[in-house]
């Protein structure tokens, strides 16, 4: 009797087999009284198909697949005696024209560290989870609650976050390594969530992980799929949530992966203008065949279901949705109806998103999208793409555009540092300031502030109070905490030595301070999707480079107010209205000794008087210093 039954092919035929890994690929099992492993493969247009490994001392021949019924779904089986976990194995793949092909599983749950590329038997169901409080908790978030969590994202890389020091391999942390060291961090510094770079097995270290050839595979690079678990585990056991980059938008040509797996255009689209991304030298997944959509959702379902993810950030949605995306004309097919929108992509996102949350309440599916592509976070009812959050990309690259800039220029460019909240209502936003800008001559975040050293400290102090202070969930880079001097490189570790030096350790401890802030005040996150959790106090002090706003709670208290300070210039006489007559108390200012200033002796406590101010009946003077940061509550 077939493991990959009838009904295993008709669903998986039908983009419907939602448990796909635990039949696809290389399980143990037990056949009569023979213990061993089941192999299972797609390769619909193979002449045959052949299991390899260390079992049968590479004998290419030895162990010939068969098909199993209905013979045109293409699904190929063996089971194999005596085999136990840590084999390692391949498909032998005899093409139509003769060639021999040699393929990593595609859903294999584990790999060979590279450069070597063969897959390796393991069992990932038996691992013994202890984070039921966190599941728990996370299943009673609905649709809506969810939103109005805090999430506060720590993007980190887990290959060059640190290293150990002296050793002639790469020094990489093991997953159970890194738990000690990295989740001690993230709940001192106060995030919520991490998001995880470069975890689904991939070969090249260069591609940080978003070429990827296992998608079922947490990578080697750290460890066993155990390990990984583990680290998964101790997250949530101290209340952090784990984010994984995803990527179902292309995959790598390497010659063990995905690329032309039975000899024809398997997983990728066969017409190469639809199929290839002629930039990134990628192939494209065909969305229009089912098996290889159900290929992707398996994977996503995994990720979540078996590993306890708490959210995929999609890599790329933007070059999935358009035909044309990073296309010249003659490089691109357009869909039945002329136009450059992937129908088949846009139903993918539908299916995918309306079933990975619809299964795992309290989950997230986050969409890395940067055009102004309409609905992607909107119900598949109101014809959207049902993501839970969209990076906002529009708000990064605006926000970067200012904070780069000589402050004698920014009165001219006020406008790009309010513009987002314009649009702030049309889609469920994070605020991203991610890996992609601080590589490639991009600099670091410090050395694109202007000024001398003392004024980059400042500013970028301000930059990241504004940003915890706007509308929208935040993610920060790992290193961007501490003003890393250096652009990322994925070839070493974060310059931690930096923190020896008291700018450096004062700009980590107002990371921490704002993080703090964030965490304790709803205001700042449970109605970020609304005008109602935000107000202006003046969006238009353009001369001065001075930007003041409330963030509101939904129950009317503890709300705060920020003044931001752009410029080098002090404003002794400055003024600001408020819309209340209640005292106001200094909860935060960037003078404070302890994040380097030198303001030891600021009034804690305002008293608001009956003098108009910037439309408001009332207000609180307040000498505002240069680059001067100040927070308040009511």
């Amino acid at each position: 009797m077939s493991n990959f039954t009838e009904m295993d092919c008709y669903l998986f035929g039908q983009a419907t087999h939602y448990d796909i890994y635990r039949k696809m690929g290389a399980h143990l099992m037990t056949v009569g009284r023979k213990k061993g492993v089941c192999f299972d493969v797609w390769a619909p247009h193979a002449y045959a198909v052949y299991v390899i490994g260390d079992f049968n001392g590479w004998n290419e021949t030895s162990h010939q697949m068969q098909r199993v019924e209905p013979e045109t779904m293409g699904v190929y089986e063996l089971f194999v005696p005596g085999v136990e976990a840590g084999c390692r194995y391949k498909f032998l793949i005899e093409t139509e024209d003769g060639d021999r092909l040699y393929k990593a599983d595609p859903f294999a749950n584990y790999a060979q560290l590279r450069p070597e590329t063969a897959s390796v038997v393991t069992d990932i169901s038996h691992f013994k989870w202890t984070d039921s409080l966190w599941m728990e908790e996370r299943a009673k978030l609905d649709k809506e609650s969810v939103y109005e969590q805090p999430i506060a994202i720590y993007e980190v890389h887990i290959g060059s976050w640190m290293r150990h020091p002296c050793r002639e391999d790469e020094g990489f942390y093991s997953y159970r390594e890194v738990a000690k060291s990295l989740i001690p961090y993230v709940k001192e510094m106060g995030y919520t969530h991490v998001e995880l770079m470069g975890i689904s097995e991939y070969p090249f270290d260069g591609s940080w992980g978003y070429q990827v050839t296992g998608y079922y595979a947490p990578t080697s690079r750290y460890g066993t799929p155990e390990d990984f678990a583990f680290l998964v585990n101790e997250f949530h056991k101290n209340k952090i949530g784990v984010i994984l980059d995803w990527v179902p938008a292309h995959f790598p040509r390497d010659a063990h992966g995905l690329a032309n797996f039975d000899g024809t255009p398997t997983y990728e689209y066969a017409d190469t203008r639809k199929g290839e991304h002629p930039d990134w030298g990628t192939k494209i997944f065909d969305y229009g065949k089912n098996e290889v959509k159900n290929f992707l959702i398996g994977s996503a379902l995994m990720w979540v279901e078996n590993y306890h993810i708490d959210g995929l950030r999609v890599d790329a949605v933007a070059s999935m949705l358009y035909l044309d995306y990073g296309k010249q004309d003659g490089q691109w097919v357009p869909n039945i109806y002329g136009g450059n929108k992937n129908l088949e992509a846009i139903e993918f996102f539908k299916h995918i998103n309306t079933l990975i949350l619809g299964r795992n309440p309290g989950a997230l599916m986050i969409a890395e999208e940067s055009t102004a592509w309409p609905k992607v976070t909107g119900t598949v009812e109101e014809d959207g793409l049902n993501f839970s959050y969209k990076w906002n990309m529009g708000w990064m690259h605006d926000f970067l555009d200012y904070m780069k800039l000589d402050p004698l220029f920014r009165k001219d460019n006020h406008n790009k540092m309010t513009f987002a909240m314009s649009y702030n209502e049309s889609e469920k936003y994070i605020l991203v300031l991610s890996h992609d800008e601080v590589v490639h001559l991009k600099c670091s975040m410090l050395n694109k502030m202007p000024g001398l050293e003392g004024d980059k400290f400042k500013n970028l102090m301000a930059g990241y109070a504004f940003m915890m202070g706007y509308s929208g969930k935040k993610l920060l880079f790992m290193g961007q905490e501490f003003a890393q001097e250096r652009e990322w490189s994925e070839e070493r570790e974060l310059d931690w030595y930096l923190l020896q030096d008291p700018r450096h350790k004062g700009m980590q401890d107002w990371v921490k301070a704002l993080l703090k802030l964030y965490r304790k005040n709803p205001c700042l996150y449970e109605l970020d999707s609304s005008w109602a959790g935000f107000q202006w106090i003046n969006p238009d002090d353009n001369e001065r480079s001075i930007f003041s706003f409330i963030r509101k709670s939904k129950d009317g208290k503890n709300n705060l107010i920020f003044i931001i300070n752009f410029t080098p210039v002090a404003r002794d006489d400055y003024r600001f209205g408020v819309p209340v007559k209640k005292n106001c108390k200094l909860v935060l200012h960037s003078g404070d000794p302890q994040f380097g200033g030198d303001d030891a002796d600021r009034q804690v406590s305002y008293k608001p008087v009956k003098t108009a101010s910037d439309g408001m009946d009332y207000s609180i003077a307040y000498p505002l210093p240069a680059y001067g940061v100040a927070v308040f509550k009511y």
